[in-house]
Order: structure tokens, then sequence, then C-alpha cells
């Protein structure tokens, strides 16, 4: 026979402040909730998102009885713990992360219940607390080094085979035909899936923490090995079917069915070793907690709460307001001084990918050597102001080269330091391979560039993404604004390698006239702005 509890008094009163509590967090950070539920809608990688809210209310709904034991209290001290993911939210808004705001929404969302209920109550429902973090679509940052890793398994594996392979950055070659490596390709959808499942398996099936956490590792690690096989077979079945099967879209298919059977048989394994279940929805003493409290006023915590939730959202208001929609002046530096003539055709077609800048200026310039001979340089500045998540400096989307680019391929990057009158200057380095095969002097070989590259936020360099945002959330704390550009320096590659020596001749000679081009471009949108 089902008993049906009566909800107790206290419990009335701390579920009303709760709710409201938790549904302030998610008015006043609506923007947030409404972006990470886009992400989840539109990629597959966290399409999974959608069933973690409500498998976390289920884990909670199991413990109802012994909440039922339990007195609401309000534990003030996870107040910090709110205001400080506030403050993780503002930087995030400040740098332009999804990840950062949406992983300080659900962080507030967690907090709030801890502060209204209490410390007993929150440890008893942990973990589905806990598992609301898997909501935030983050792991991204992880895809360029499983395509790195996934490259270097498959060709090894190939070429252990007795298959000869010839590999530049995460394209290669074998007799039958040619592979690349993309973002698909990468193993992040069956990564994050695996992590997700197998925590909830493991906090289902298994009593003792040890246990649970290996389990976690297992899931964790054993998709990445997956992965590595999977590229490794397709690329044996392309190469033995002629190029017939584990082409296409088809290979994808046949990656889900393998990484099916993995965790099937990884589950089926895990069952084997799981504890007796236990009762969660039992009457009894729950160990370690205590119904002793006396009940609080959760009310005035609330008000709190909704206190330090505003609080981040009037700053960023504040701050949102320092940045003008001055046009950006960007005009090509005259570099005769030094002798580098400026030429109307750019030396070669590439350019980098960064979308959506609020300027952008490309030049080539030309000087001749001791011999006589012109050597070619070209110059590409993006520049950004007023930025926001579809327009900033630091995204996943401003990239070199794409993947699935047609004509241009990333074959190596570096990052390094270049000296110069007394100035140490941050670079990364990278050499670009053409996808079409271009005709010198009757051989063909595909067109390669070196090229040179750098960030500049308001004056400050760097070569890092994460330094980047963080000069650019110093910057507007200041009130100087988001200004930040990405400098391109790109030569054509010769059969003696002379293009990285030319691209660091044309930065030593002209590094003064080029920040002050991007001076010029901040102080004059700063000077129209004040002036209106």
């Amino acid at each position: 026979m089902r008993v049906n509890l009566p909800i107790p008094p206290a419990w009335r009163q701390a579920l009303a402040c709760l709710v409201l509590a938790l549904l302030a967090v998610l008015f006043l950070y609506r923007d947030t909730a409404i972006a990470m539920v886009e992400i989840w809608h539109r990629s597959e990688t966290y399409a999974h998102a959608f069933v973690v809210p409500p498998i976390s209310l289920w884990l909670i709904w199991r413990q109802r009885s012994r909440l039922a034991q339990l007195q609401p209290s309000p534990a003030w001290g996870f107040l910090i713990a709110v205001a400080a993911c506030a403050c993780i939210w503002l930087l995030g808004e400040l740098v332009f992360a999804h990840s950062m705001t949406q992983l300080a929404l659900v962080g507030m969302l967690v907090f709030v219940v801890p502060a209204v209920l209490g410390l007993d109550i929150s440890r008893l429902i942990a973990f589905p607390l806990g598992f609301l973090f898997f909501a935030v679509p983050m792991g991204d940052f992880m895809t360029p080094y499983l395509m790195e890793w996934t490259a270097d398994f498959t060709v090894s594996a190939l070429r252990l085979s007795g298959i000869p392979v010839y590999r530049e950055g995460q394209d290669f070659v074998i007799p039958s035909g040619n592979w690349s490596v993309v973002e698909a390709c990468s193993g992040i959808r069956y990564l994050m899936a695996s992590v997700m499942v197998g925590t909830l398996f493991a906090y289902l099936n298994f009593n003792a923490l040890k246990k649970r956490v290996l389990f976690v590792f297992v899931a964790f690690f054993l998709p990445i090995l997956a992965n590595w096989f999977r590229a490794y077979f397709i690329v044996m079945l392309g190469h033995f079917s002629g190029n017939k099967l584990a082409v296409g879209a088809d290979h994808l298919v046949y990656g889900w069915v393998f990484f099916g059977i993995i965790m099937l048989a990884m589950f089926m394994v895990g069952a084997r070793w799981s504890d007796p279940e236990q009762p969660v929805n039992a009457y009894g003493p729950v160990p370690g907690l205590t119904s002793s409290r006396a009940l609080a006023p959760q009310w005035g915590t609330v008000l709190v709460v909704l206190a330090l939730l505003c609080l981040p959202i009037r700053a960023l208001t504040f701050l949102d307001n320092q940045n003008g929609a001055a046009e950006i002046q960007l005009r090509a530096p005259d570099l005769t001084a030094q002798g580098w003539q400026p030429v109307a055709l750019p030396a070669h077609e590439w350019v980098p990918k960064y979308e959506k800048s609020a300027a952008s200026r490309q030049q080539t310039y030309r000087k001749a050597d001791l011999s006589g001979n012109d050597r070619a340089v070209t110059l590409f500045v993006a520049y950004y102001r007023a930025q926001s998540y579809q327009s900033k400096l630091i995204s996943s989307g401003n990239e070199l080269t794409r993947s699935q680019d047609q004509d241009w391929a990333t074959v190596s990057q570096n990052v390094g330091h270049l000296q110069l009158h007394g100035i140490s200057l941050p670079l990364r380095s990278a050499e670009l391979r053409g996808r079409r095969v271009v005709d010198a002097g009757g051989m063909g070989h595909p067109q390669r560039l070196a090229v040179r590259y750098l960030f500049w936020v308001d004056g400050r360099l760097t070569s890092k993404d994460a330094t980047a945002k963080l000069y650019g959330a110093l910057s507007r704390l200041q009130g100087r604004g988001d200004d930040g550009a990405a400098i391109f320096v790109s030569a054509e590659q010769d059969e003696m390698g002379s293009a990285d020596v030319l691209v660091e001749e044309f930065l030593r000679d002209n590094w003064g006239k080029l920040t002050q081009m991007l001076q010029l471009a901040r102080d004059s949108a700063h000077n129209e702005a004040l002036a209106r």
C-alpha cells in the first residue's frame, strides 16, 4: 500500500523560498540560460544535456522520504559561493566566454539550494546537484588535442600494419588515397556522452567511492581508445575495399555503431560488479545527518540572494556603456622609409578566418634583397571593437584555416618570441600548405606559407588566447573599452626556406609603425565617441 506523505510546514516555506530563488536566477540570467539551450539544440556534441535536468530532478525525488525527515535551515556561508559564481559570470561576460557564464549560472542554481535549505539537506542530494554541471556545454577545448592524438595513433597503427604513410598536420596519405582527421573524427561526442552516462551508472550501481571513481575513469578513457581504433579500422576498411566502404558520411555511422558496442560492453561489465541496491525511500535515521536544527527564516536568505544576483548585471550595464559605436579608421601604414613598397595585388590568396571584425586591412609589401630580387610579405589586421558573442577577437570560430578548407591546411604551429629593439615580442608561428598544386618551372608542388601572428589588446601584446581574454576584461574594468586586434604577417616559402627570415625581418623593420596604426585606430574611435 502506498502512503502519501504530507509536506511538513517547515518544508512548505522552504520550498516556496527555494523555488522563488531559483526562478530569480533563471529570470535575471535568462539570456545565458537561453544561449545554453540553443547550444544543446544545434550541437550534437551536447544534445545529451537535454536529459540532465530531468535526471537530476528524478534523483532528488528518489530521496523524498529521507529529505522529509530533515528540517530545512539556511546555510548563510553558501551565499559566498553564490557571490563567487556571480563574479565568475561577470568575468565571463567581459570576455564573452559562454562556458564561463553558463558554468557560473549552473553554479548559482546549485549553491542557492544549500543557502536556502541548509548543508544537511544538500549533502543528501549532493550528487543530483553536481550532476547538473553536465548541462554546461563545455569541452570543445579538448577537440584539437583529441584530433592530434587520433591522428598520431592512426598513423602509427598504419605503419605497424605495413602501410606506408606520409603525414602533414592532420592530413596523411597512404597508397590508396588521402585521409584527414577533422572535428567529427575527434571523438568528442562519444567522450561527452560516455562520461555523463558512466557517471550516472556509477552512482546508481556502486556504493563504494573507489568503485565509482574507477568506473568514471574507465568511462572517460575508454571512448578515447575506442575512437582511436575506430579511426584506424575505418582507414583500413577504406584501404582494402578500394575506397568503396567507410568513405563519406557512412564512416560516421560505422563510428556510432562501434561506439555503441563498446559502451554496451562497458555497462555489462559494470553491471557484473554492481552492489546490491539500497532502499532510497525507506524510513529510518539518516547517517551523519541531523534534524535538530531550529527553523530559520529563509525569506531573509532569498532577499540577500536577489541582491547578489542583481549586482553583476548592474555592473555589466555600466561597463557596456563605455563602448561607443564609432567607426574604426584602419589605414595601411606607410613603410617606405624601411624600403618596403606597397603593391596592389596580394602575394597569395590565403586570408585568416577571422570574421565579423569591426575593421580589417590587408596589404602586401615588397622589398628588394641584395641581389635585386623582390620579396613579398602580406600584412593582415583584424580589428575588433564593441565586441559581443557574435563578434569577438578570441573565438573558437577564428582560425588560420578550417579543417574542411579546400584551399589551405595548417601543417604545424609553434609559440615563441622575437627579440627586437629590446622588446621580446610574443609570436605564434605556423606553416600552411596549399591543397592545390601549383606549377613552378615545370615542377608541381603545393604552395607553402610561413605565418607569424599575435594579439594586440589595448596596447598589451600576447600570443595566448586566455591571456588576450584577460587583457580584454582588464581593459573594460579600467574603463578603456575592449579594443583588440589580431596581426598576421605571411610570406610564401621557397626552396631555401627563407620565408621565416623574411617575415621576422619585416616585423623588426616595421613593428613601431604597426603599433602606431593600431593606437591611432583606437584613439580616433575613442575621441569620436567622446565628441558625441
